[in-house]
């Protein structure tokens, strides 16, 4: 597939996205800045994050390359189906604040291996942290890059290895500024990857328009549906080709609750947004990623449905291929291409912000988890406020540059993304039952979690191998089923259990939300609700 690459206007649109954010970014680090070095503060932004600041990280966080090649493919090749990812995200984004963020801020929890060392035992805290920071850096990060730099490379011929470099030099100058940084200037990359974003969608939705010859976007949508009405439908019979990725009522009943409330309420990457905050602010920015994330499918999968429309309507019957094959991951690629100049150097840019701001907030991430948890816990239990800092920025660099020597390596896999998600999955039935139990479950005890933590991967590559045809999600839920009975029942033949001294004190009045968290929730789910019975 080629690339027209980028004109004069997109390269000065782009330069102004680039020197803004690092500008603002800057300007945020000067302004907010305190002569006294804190940890927390340079790990959490404690206290100092507005709940859109929060919102907006949490999304920008989120979203990378694999949303706008992968998920806008998935889109021309399955449907609006591929939503329920992001859109169950939302609700689940409503019971994290709800249930699970309230624990946390009450015990005052900064990483997640503190709550573990802090609930179970400092074992099960360490064995995780490190099996955190290998996944985050060797497989998440780098993976980010790569999959980022041949975004860049398909979207705007930008050569993979200068992209590689270029990615992680940009994501390190926003990331050494702490979380305040990250926190504000992601604010901006989330505005860029919208407006980027739904500049693409436009164009997709006038030329599905002109193509038809019936002009208007209600128009556009319309022809969507009437021309490809299989790509509507957002639960699938076991007959569709595609069940084993969205296995039907799984999606809303099943384990797609597992896989996003562990995303969003058990994982560093994600819920470090919130820690730093006070109950009411970060529910109120938890509550704003649920809205934004109503909004993906718009950014990512109706282009992908519109892409294949016009496809199988003669257009871009090249293009979509490689080789003899339809490749779907070319959609959104195909499409970025026709934008206008300055047009598509805002796209470009939204990518771009898109995989910064997630390399950004997994830099940090790792740098959290091995500062406070290994390094103040082992190796400096006495160091200063300033040399934990220190020691955070050091573990940016020294993890952003296994990164980029890595990521190249990756070009030898077919399929990266599928297969670094289902492969990375594997720990997610271990650690919600893990961290749900341990809780809201008093009797839960070290010995069990310690069991399900190192059982989690052998019964996940035992169900993928010996049960090839159980769709991923389904199995990931019966794997967490089996990590629950387990647990439960070493911890209940353990007599100590009963009274268990690390037992987390849990009160009725700390799930209690205020007015309008409840009227937002309310709303939101009233959303879903019409989503799901009008595209049933």
């Amino acid at each position: 597939m080629s690339t027209t690459g980028l004109q004069s206007l997109d390269y000065i649109v782009f330069f102004i996205y680039l020197i803004g954010v690092s500008a603002y970014g800057y300007w945020i680090y000067k302004k907010k800045s305190s002569k006294e070095v804190s940890s927390t503060d340079y790990f959490l932004a404690e206290g100092s994050l507005t709940f859109w600041a929060i919102g907006a990280s949490i999304i920008a966080s989120n979203i990378s390359a694999e949303h706008f090649i992968g998920m806008s493919g998935s889109g021309f090749a399955i449907g609006l189906a591929i939503s329920s990812y992001e859109w169950m995200a939302a609700a689940s984004l409503i019971v994290v604040a709800l249930f699970i963020l309230p624990v946390y801020l009450k015990n005052k929890i900064y990483t997640m291996p503190q709550f573990l060392r802090e609930r179970y035992s400092p074992t099960v805290a360490t064995i995780m942290a490190v099996f955190w920071l290998l996944l985050y850096v060797f497989v998440n990060l780098t993976s980010i890059l790569y999959l980022g730099a041949l975004a860049l490379e398909v979207t705007a011929g930008l050569d993979f290895n200068y992209g590689i470099v270029g990615l992680g030099l940009f994501a390190i100058v926003i990331t050494i500024g702490g979380m305040k940084v990250i926190g504000y200037t992601d604010v901006v990359q989330v505005i860029v990857l919208v407006m980027g974003g739904l500049a693409t969608t436009y164009l997709a939705l006038d030329l599905v328009s002109q193509h038809f010859n019936r002009p208007g976007l209600f128009n556009a949508l319309a022809l969507l549906k009437e021309q490809a009405d299989s790509h509507f439908h957002m639960i699938l019979p076991k007959e569709n080709p595609f069940y084993k990725d969205l296995p039907g009522l799984t999606v809303i009943i099943g384990a797609m609750w597992i896989n996003n409330l562990a995303y969003f309420g058990c994982n560093q990457y994600i819920i470090q947004r919130s820690l730093g905050a006070s109950l009411p602010t970060a529910r109120k920015g938890i509550l704003f990623a649920a809205l934004l994330k109503l909004l993906i499918p718009i950014i990512v999968v109706i282009p992908g449905i519109a892409a294949f429309v016009l496809y199988q309507n003669g257009m871009f019957q090249q293009e979509m291929l490689d080789g003899n094959a339809v490749k779907p991951d070319h959609a959104y690629p195909v499409l970025l291409n026709l934008l206008p100049a300055g047009l598509k150097g805002m796209a470009f840019a939204a990518l771009t912000a898109a995989i910064v701001a997630s390399l950004a907030g997994k830099a940090n991430s790792i740098s959290t988890i091995f500062t406070l948890d290994i390094y103040k816990q082992y190796i400096a239990p006495h160091a200063t406020e300033r040399q934990l800092v220190r020691v955070g920025r050091y573990t940016i660099y020294v993890a952003m540059g296994i990164g980029i020597l890595i990521a190249p390596q990756l070009r030898v896999l077919d399929q990266a993304y599928q297969f670094i998600q289902e492969y990375s999955s594997f720990i997610t039935p271990g650690v919600f039952a893990i961290f749900i139990l341990g809780m809201f479950w008093k009797r839960t005890t070290s010995a069990a979690a310690l069991t399900a933590a190192l059982l989690t991967i052998p019964l996940s590559t035992a169900g993928k191998f010996m049960y090839p045809e159980i769709p991923f999600l389904d199995r990931m839920g019966y794997i967490f089923l089996i990590l629950c009975a387990v647990i439960a029942a070493i911890s209940l033949a353990d007599p100590k259990s009963k009274n268990n001294p690390k037992a987390l004190d849990i009160q009725a009045s700390m799930f209690q939300p205020g007015k309008s968290f409840v009227i937002g929730s309310v709303l939101i789910c009233g959303v879903l609700a019409a989503l799901y019975t009008i595209f049933w």
